[in-house]
């Protein structure tokens, strides 16, 4: 199966949006500016993969000079359509050269793996935010974690895809996000943990902390499975200053 990317699409674009931070989404970006303000030092940063600019709009909010990049033209003229005044840059195949060298302090990238296809892309893309990132910085993972293209979430649905449980490490799964108009299925592909640490350590960057939210007692959201599983994992990661002495750098 090949996969698309749903989000080079105008009805997705426009769909997508409009979207927030409700229900499930909410606990991507709860716990965000309690780990950056842990991990982070410095302001300038990049959200990698910034779709219509929620994320990026997110970043500024918590005092970031942020640069919102993407592949999507119509993400992008979304974002701009909704911060006139943000940066925002498509990335082609040009790759992310033009964004400097060393000169990040957070590299933010919000679900955009769940969309790369193969572990050779994921590599080249982690090696070209390793040379944009500062020597001291931080990128901050966010993925969906692979339970969540088997269970029933506040915000999204996966029983029409039974398919989904028998997928493995590259696999096309699909995802209907309930949140937004669009009702057509998400096209992700699944990448487990250990694969995610083993593409980390080949491309010289080093796990610092691993978070899996869960959803609180109390909270303003019907949750169905989030109190019990993480519908997402966010993986904060540096230089692996080990890696780069024996390759000599």
């Amino acid at each position: 199966m090949t996969l698309r990317n749903v989000y080079e699409d105008q009805r997705r674009a426009e769909a997508y949006a409009k979207l927030e931070f409700p229900g499930t989404y909410y606990l991507a970006y709860r716990d965000l500016p309690e780990i950056i303000a842990a991990h982070v030092t410095g302001t300038r940063a990049i959200d990698f993969g910034c779709g219509a600019g929620r994320s990026t709009r997110f970043l500024k909010r918590l005092g970031f000079w942020a640069v919102g990049v993407d592949i999507s033209a119509e993400m992008i003229a979304k974002a701009k359509e909704q911060d006139p005044d943000g940066d925002y840059q498509i990335v082609g195949g040009g790759g992310l050269v033009a964004l400097g060298e060393n000169a990040y302090d957070l590299i933010l990238s919000c679900f955009t793996f769940d969309n790369v296809p193969k572990r050779e892309q994921k590599i080249t893309l982690f090696t070209e935010l390793g040379r944009l990132l500062a020597p001291s910085g931080r990128i901050v993972n966010l993925v969906s974690s692979p339970e969540i293209y088997t269970h029933e979430w506040a915000s999204f649905s996966t029983k029409d895809y039974p398919e989904n449980r028998a997928a493995k490490c590259g696999d096309v799964v699909r995802i209907i996000m309930t949140d937004v108009e669009d009702l057509r299925p998400v096209e992700d592909v699944i990448f487990p943990e250990d694969d995610y640490r083993r593409v980390y350590a080949e491309v010289g960057l080093e796990v610092v902390e691993v978070y899996r939210p869960l959803g609180r007692e109390g909270e303003p959201y019907n949750w169905v499975n989030e109190t019990k599983i993480a519908p997402w994992t966010i993986y904060v990661l540096k230089h692996d200053e080990c890696a780069k002495e024996n390759r000599g750098d």
